[in-house]
């Protein structure tokens, strides 16, 4: 579980890696931004597999480490153990990579969120586990801005009520890129960033009413959303996600002296009891030139004793973010793929 822990989270550039390696399966976006991380953390020994002989040269141009073209299916069974494997791939091939790994005899294993649309294929897939240490890369929930606001909350007596909006931006999605069931549960694509995040600031939900109203052409479960509960923890929360028009992720929560804003969620701000003003908070990242989250999801599974004290999301716990996404989106609970 995440911990209210804020100190280790500034800490990490001290951590030294050198001797480490990784393989990193993917080489889009996010894969670079992985592969930024290692030669920011001096990870040297790190082998990249790609598909197709054009992403083998775009990523060896950007960056000094192997790049094997031919796909995960290739080349995953012949490679040696190392420390860690990442993988970056789209959604419908990551936990079919993940086994591949596995059979392979890898056994830390990182899988970009969410692991997979459905979560009883999750579910599944953490049976076939024996001693392997395999995460979900929620990033979001190792931000420092994330860490800061639960050790200000636990100051003040604990979080009271939380709102928080997940609306998308539709107008800046590329639906070229991925199949179709991808957009049609985008809510778990993508949402769940920000839905996760509000989740393990509160508690999941131990009751829940949720409405879903319009459809897009791509997501038919509809195009607005509004909902209310109460968590686990006995706190009061509500949301509202219009996709149909103007807004932003965003999370804000009480306590009985101040309010606080994740908006944009990488950064914090505080609106003290008797004021109006919002306060931005000082963070202190220690990789500046790392998309944030992505350094302290590595430090994290290279850490035994950090692993062990903080932990990442489980296939478990994954799981139970999907089937709440399906609650909020309205996605068909019946369809597991």
């Amino acid at each position: 579980m995440i911990t209210e822990n804020y100190d280790w989270i500034t800490n990490i550039s001290k951590e030294k890696f050198q001797d480490k390696s990784v393989i990193l399966v993917g080489t889009g976006p996010m894969a670079k931004e992985y592969a930024t991380a290692f030669h920011q953390m001096n990870i040297t020994d790190v082998t990249v597999i790609s598909k197709s002989d054009k992403e083998t040269t775009d990523f060896s141009n950007s960056f000094d480490f192997q790049v094997l073209h031919g796909g995960y299916e290739h080349h995953l069974p012949k490679l040696k153990q190392t420390d860690l494997v990442v993988i970056v791939t789209p959604i419908p091939q990551l936990l079919d990579a993940a086994k591949i790994a596995i059979d392979a005899g890898q056994k830390k294993i990182l899988i970009e969120k969410p692991g997979s649309l459905y979560s009883e294929k999750l579910i599944s897939f953490s049976k076939q586990l024996t001693d392997q240490i395999v995460r979900i890369g929620y990033n979001r929930l190792v931000y420092p801005s994330f860490h800061k606001l639960k050790q200000l909350t636990e100051k003040e007596g604990g979080i009271t009520s939380c709102t928080f909006s997940f609306t998308e931006w539709v107008h800046t999605i590329n639906f070229e890129l991925y199949p179709s069931e991808v957009y049609s549960r985008w809510g778990i694509s993508n949402s769940l960033h920000v839905i996760s995040m509000a989740m393990e600031l509160i508690g999941m939900p131990k009751s829940l009413s949720s409405l879903q109203q319009g459809s897009l052409s791509w997501h038919p479960s509809g195009s607005s959303f509004v909902g209310s509960g109460i968590s686990e923890k006995n706190i009061p929360f509500s949301y509202n996600a219009d996709w149909d028009s103007a807004g932003r992720w965003g999370i804000e929560i009480m306590t009985k002296k101040n309010s606080y804003r994740l908006i944009p969620l990488e950064g914090l701000f505080v609106c003290h009891k008797g004021s109006v003003n919002w306060e931005p908070i000082s963070l202190n990242p220690s990789y500046l030139k790392v998309k944030t989250g992505i350094a302290e999801q590595i430090v994290i599974m290279l850490n035994d004793k950090i692993e062990n004290e903080m932990g990442l999301i489980t296939l478990e716990k994954a799981s139970e973010y999907n089937k709440l996404a399906e609650k909020i989106l309205g996605y068909n609970l019946n369809n597991n793929g």
